[in-house]
């Protein structure tokens, strides 16, 4: 497994906001600047299904592979030979804010190659995007 890529903030908005903003998958592309459309088949719940796309590129199957409410919200998109995870941690912190961690890996027989073609443009996107969704959430 390698990872892309890691960010975190923290924010006045409540942990349920950030799952709300996550749950409404339609409005992920206000947020998350490489991502043109995202559709999810049925509810948010572990297990689900759905499918992106990417700016640029073909659209990409995704499963929510874990999915504990306040806490966890991890995806996994299945490339050609490899799988994509962005797992989104969220936490309490003393002071009461909330703060939001979240790791890209990739893992798979061809994530090297996936690396040199994703892996930049991930790493670079990935705090301003986060940012982009505190924006949102505290806008909530």
């Amino acid at each position: 497994m390698m990872t892309l890529g890691t960010a975190h903030i923290t924010s006045s908005a409540s942990p349920a906001a950030f799952f709300a903003r996550w749950a409404d998958m339609a409005t992920w592309p206000e947020w998350n600047s490489d991502t043109e459309w995202v559709r999810l088949d049925g509810p948010f719940v572990r297990g689900a299904k759905g499918e992106l796309k990417p700016k640029g590129a073909p659209k990409v199957p995704f499963v929510v592979a874990e999915l504990v409410d306040g806490e966890e919200f991890t995806d996994v998109s299945k490339l050609v030979g490899a799988k994509l995870t962005f797992r989104h941690l969220v936490s309490r912190t003393d002071e009461g804010s909330t703060r939001v961690d979240v790791a890209v890996t990739l893992r798979g027989p061809l994530a090297r190659l996936w690396n040199a073609a994703l892996g930049k443009g991930i790493a670079a996107g990935l705090q301003g995007d986060l940012d982009r969704l505190r924006d949102a959430a505290e806008a909530a």
